[in-house]
């Protein structure tokens, strides 16, 4: 559902006691409208990449104790950087007149009991397809290392609801991503480059087994879970050092 775009005004000319969800509206600070744009720039790089298709899914990213959130229902082509919309960490709105996404109970559930800085859920097709197949990814490939072990599936719930971000917590624990039955995906990190890359990752994972699992007559070949060990002791070594 489409909501209702605020007026023109600049994102730190939106006057104090107007009336609207949670407190008044505050000025953007400049670290919240720097976010702002990258937020933007990965939320349209979830359409542009095929993990959601229109308005479905949604992204966001804590700066200090305010979580700034894609608005509900307006396409992130359309996103300008007045359109800003954030809410603090009881869900109270104090950035922006657009109404944040239905899923926010999910987003905030994240950053209330997880270090995260950044969220993106998707509704990711090969990732949706695997979540109504079983209720753990099979192991198919190293990566799942990345996402801290093998990726479960949430019990399904309606969206926007405090069951399916109850769902989520639990199927999280100890893990950076996971799938939510007949609905997509959800992954975080401390910026939003890696949650992304965490969220491409599972779909790419959730692809390669369907595609291995779809020959006739062969069954995939998966890791243990002490090789899938090894792999989470290398990782902590990669990468550029200092």
């Amino acid at each position: 559902m489409a909501e209702q775009r605020g007026d023109e005004r600049g994102a730190g000319d939106v006057r104090e006691g107007e009336p609207g969800v949670g407190e008044p509206r505050r000025r953007v600070r400049p670290e919240e409208a720097r976010a702002w744009e990258d937020l933007v720039v990965t939320a349209r790089r979830t359409v542009s990449d095929g993990l959601v298709v229109g308005t479905s899914g949604n992204v966001s990213v804590r700066v200090g104790d305010t979580v700034l959130v894609t608005p509900s229902g307006v396409p992130y082509d359309r996103l300008a950087p007045h359109d800003v919309t954030g809410v603090d960490l009881d869900g109270r709105q104090v950035l922006g007149t657009l109404v944040p996404t239905s899923e926010l109970p999910m987003h905030l559930a994240v950053y209330r009991t997880t270090g995260a800085l950044a969220v993106v859920h998707t509704h990711a097709v090969h990732a949706t397809a695997v979540s109504t197949l079983v209720s753990e990814l099979p192991l198919i490939h190293y990566m799942a290392a990345a996402l801290g072990g093998p990726v479960r599936v949430a019990p399904y719930a309606t969206y926007g609801t405090d069951e399916l971000a109850e769902n989520m917590l639990r199927a999280l624990a100890d893990r950076s991503g996971c799938l939510l039955r007949n609905h997509g995906t959800v992954a975080y990190g401390t910026t939003l480059a890696q949650a992304y890359d965490r969220t491409a990752q599972l779909e790419w994972m959730c692809r390669l087994w369907l595609t291995a699992s779809s020959v006739p007559g062969l069954t995939p070949s998966l890791l243990s879970r002490e090789q899938l060990a090894d792999v989470e002791e290398r990782l902590r070594g990669y990468g550029q050092r200092g």
